[in-house]
């Protein structure tokens, strides 16, 4: 196989939650299509071919599987190494925009989404090599056909003639293409784990008779959780294990089995994935440890067990994983190393480590977080957190979702999840960084990359003390309605240190707060003051700050705080967090050690909240962008005109002569920078000379800067006057493409004073970038300077975020300066790193 051909070549999930194998035809493949098409029915056949077609003459054989990649393509769709579906394309005539296309699928297959997918690696692969638009002609009878096109997102124009219908459509992608595109992903992969945390039967492989190991531990959790399925143990020789039947292959259970658990070495972990696939089974849960964690020979091992997976259509969660559990009361799967589970609740839990899984769970027990389920991955060398955001989004017993990520695999698509799926639930994360330490990479510091995550509905936190703090607050308090809190407690030393916690958190003390009861009084006064501020319209939320009293300081029907909070917290609709030296207050009320804890909590709370008040925003058109133009731009400028961006022309020059020849071509009068992209707007450093109105003044400038900086100097035309600001974009490692926008000069650089936002840009993202910078107000009138023109800098902006989007080989990308002023703006200068663009993750064609 070609580097090209692997390249197109993916394992993906269809509709009903199974894995399939897609690839590029080739020469070799003549006997597979021969032995599919004899499966094909009359009905199939003469529906692809209008006629019978009993057979594929040698000489169409020959055409079929020997295709050229550009003007003739075909795509095969495997399943355990069978053949069962095949679509191609063949253009219409030397270098023709349109190409004829068509699929057909094998009977038993049909109705599992492949007609799609077909489609999606068929119009990609077009796309590359200049095709523009697909044609096709199917005949009346195929509804299902006529209806894979129409129901694609591709506006489709339809005639009838000759007795077939002839149907034409571009085939760029669009905003609808893209949407039917990520519908079709969200239900496959959401599907897909279903199956895996609600399986008939579990077989377990490794478990040892004597009841020592990790596989015995898992098969007894599973056997004392309470599973609602039958629990097979696999073993080559013994009949029992752990108390229960067991069988030599998962084959010969006479039960269904959905699910493996696997805890053997990983020189057998091929007999057992061919067991397992063999059985029927939709997933593997590998505990088992000796993977891509130890090194090269590792990662084989590890690579080979994903491929036969996915050949035998099965899922994996792993390898060197904890294991996944539901507490689903109908499924009661715990399938983890962790021989208790917290209560059943309403909280999704991923983990990507295994090491810390039982730790992670134990935690969240002691705190009384109730899991609706959780999947520690391991590995995670298939399924991943985005998998189970796309489960736990529509999932009727998830309200919180809970992440501990250690790297981001695809983190453009999971932006793009948590973007949809934080509107309803939350999603709070605890996330190393992706940048290696001591990195000096260019890009948004620690606290913009937390914002980053805030804008996409994620609350990013650092520890896992603070995933639980958050967490336990969401699950069981409601969200408030603003940043104005009520501080209600009963010792002046807390009350003080809780109202300074809020403030440095971005909470408001509301007026006439904080209420200090006084330590003598009673749970009954103090349940008054709560009481009165839980009704205070200036409240959004309350933070109670509690001193236990001393034994005997009350009596004892007053001396009952944690019933006198439980009942103003549990009635009301704002939420109410607890600072008290008494471990637990009461159930559904988080309580925390410290005031600084609580009002982290909440601070990190109501900023999730406040986004999610929010008018969504839309990405509007841009008139002036060529998109054709742009894939083949060579310099910035060619580039930035593409997509309607207007450089200041230019010219560099190396000697004095040249510099008054170019003036002259430029107009006078003009600006000489030097040329280094550092120095151009370097004014402080004497870089730049402004206003040369003559040849005399443009020669002695150029030799000023050409012995202070080289002989490299350019020549611009002048421009009026404005605000200096820098546009910026670059591929982040953790959100991929990303806008920053600042004002330009040393000291807003030095202060990192730049604003980011996820590309593409949103109509109120472009705008809220120009307003959230700390220097923002130099933009709206200062000290009565008029106010630049804002919408020049969000059209700007936005036509940036929609570049950094479309053209994965531009790296990075920096307009600096951009002159705003009150009427409009002028770009002087852009440098663009172009590299390869590769497959930038959440583009192209499904894929696991």
């Amino acid at each position: 196989m070609t580097d090209k051909a692997a390249e197109r070549s993916a394992d993906v999930l269809l509709s009903d939650g199974t894995t399939v194998h897609v690839r590029q035809m080739q020469p070799e493949d003549g006997p597979a299509v021969v032995a599919t098409h004899s499966r094909f029915s009359e009905r199939t056949r003469y529906l692809r071919f209008f006629s019978p077609y009993p057979r594929i003459p040698e000489r169409d054989l020959q055409r079929f599987v020997n295709v050229d990649h550009r003007d003739r393509e075909a795509f095969v769709v495997e399943i355990g190494g069978r053949l069962v579906a095949i679509g191609r394309y063949d253009r219409l005539g030397p270098d023709a925009g349109d190409a004829e296309v068509a699929f057909v699928v094998e009977d038993a297959y049909q109705g599992r989404g492949i007609g799609p997918l077909l489609m999606e690696y068929l119009a990609a692969a077009a796309r590359d090599v200049g095709i523009t638009r697909f044609v096709a002609e199917v005949l009346p009878a195929n509804a299902t056909m006529l209806r894979v096109f129409g129901d694609f997102g591709y506006e489709v124009e339809r005639r009838y003639a000759d007795g077939v219908v002839h149907l034409e459509f571009p085939i760029a992608p669009t905003e609808s293409s893209l949407e039917v595109q990520w519908r079709r992903e969200h239900r496959t992969e959401a599907r897909s784990i279903a199956r895996l945390l609600t399986p008939r039967g579990v077989a377990v492989y490794g478990a040892s008779a004597s009841g020592h190991g990790v596989g015995a531990a898992v098969l007894g959790h599973l056997r004392d959780g309470g599973f609602a399925g039958a629990v097979v143990p696999v073993h080559p020789s013994a009949p029992r294990v752990g108390g229960l039947p067991a069988v030599t292959a998962a084959r010969n259970a006479g039960t269904p089995l959905d699910l493996a658990v696997v805890a053997v070495p990983p020189d057998r972990i091929a007999s057992v994935v061919d067991d397992a696939a063999a059985a029927g089974m939709h997933a593997l849960v590998v505990v088992s440890a000796g993977f891509a964690e130890t090194g090269p020979a590792g990662a084989a091992a590890q690579a080979e067990l994903i491929r036969r997976a996915h050949a035998g259509g099965m899922r994996v969660v792993g390898p060197n994983c904890l294991g996944i559990a539901n507490t689903d009361p109908a499924v009661r799967l715990n399938a983890t190393l962790a021989p208790r589970l917290p209560a059943p609740g309403r909280v999704g839990f991923f983990s990507q480590s295994g090491a810390l899984g039982v730790a992670l769970l134990a935690e969240a027990d002691r705190r009384g977080l109730g899991l609706s389920s959780f999947v520690s991955a391991g590995n995670r060398a298939d399924v991943s957190g985005n998998d189970l955001l796309q489960y736990w989004r529509d999932d009727p017993s998830t309200d919180v979702i809970l992440l501990y990520l250690e790297s981001f695999g695809n983190p453009r698509k999971f932006a793009r999840l948590a973007r949809g799926i934080g509107r309803g639930k939350p999603i709070v994360a605890v996330a190393s960084s992706a940048r290696p330490p001591g990195s000096t990479e260019r890009g948004p510091d620690p606290a913009a990359v937390r914002a980053l995550f805030s804008r996409s509905g994620v609350i990013r936190v650092d520890t896992v003390g603070e995933l639980f703090d958050v967490g336990a607050l969401l699950s069981f308090q409601p969200l408030p309605g603003g940043r104005r809190v009520g501080i209600v407690g009963n010792s002046p030393a807390l009350t003080t240190l809780a109202r300074d916690a809020c403030s440095a958190n971005g909470l408001r003390v509301a007026e006439g707060y904080p209420r200090d009861v006084g330590p003598v009084a009673g749970a009954h006064e103090f349940g008054d003051v709560l009481a009165s501020a839980a009704v205070d319209p200036a409240v959004d939320a309350l933070v109670v700050v509690l001193a236990p009293p001393l034994p005997g300081q009350l009596v004892a029907d007053d001396a009952d705080f944690t019933a006198t909070i439980a009942s103003v917290a549990l009635a009301g609709d704002k939420p109410v967090v607890v600072t008290s030296l008494v471990e637990r207050v009461g159930p559904g009320i988080p309580a925390y050690p410290s005031v600084e804890e609580a009002a982290r909590a909440l601070g990190r709370v109501a900023g999730y909240a406040e986004w999610r008040r929010e008018p969504r925003g839309v990405i509007p058109p841009l008139s002036g962008v060529d998109m054709d133009r742009a894939s083949v731009a060579t310099d910035p400028g060619e580039l930035l005109a593409a997509y309607g961006i207007r450089l200041v022309p230019d010219a560099l020059v190396d000697a004095g002569a040249a510099a008054v020849v170019a003036a002259a071509e430029l107009g006078l009068p003009v600006a000489l920078k030097a040329a280094g992209p550092s120095l151009r707007h370097r004014i402080d450093l004497g870089a730049v000379r402004l206003n040369l109105r003559d040849g005399d003044a443009v020669r002695l400038a150029y030799e000023e800067l050409a012995g202070a900086f080289g002989p490299q100097v350019l020549v611009q035309p002048m421009v009026p006057a404005g605000v200096a600001c820098v546009i910026e974009m670059l591929e982040d490692p953790e959100f991929g493409p990303v806008v920053g926008f600042g004002l330009g000069g040393v000291a807003t650089e030095l202060l990192g004073d730049r604003a980011w936002r996820a590309a593409p840009l949103s109509d109120r993202g472009a705008s809220a970038l120009v307003d959230e910078p700390r220097a923002a107000p130099l933009l709206h009138g200062y000290r009565g300077a008029a106010a630049v023109d804002r919408g020049a800098l969000v059209d700007l902006l936005l036509r940036v975020g929609r570049l950094a989007d479309e053209q994965p080989r531009v790296r990075s990308l920096s307009l600096n300066p951009v002159l705003a002023r009150p009427d409009g703006l002028s770009v002087l200068h852009a440098t663009v790193t172009f590299g390869d663009p590769g497959t930038r993750p959440d583009t192209g064609p499904r894929h696991i």
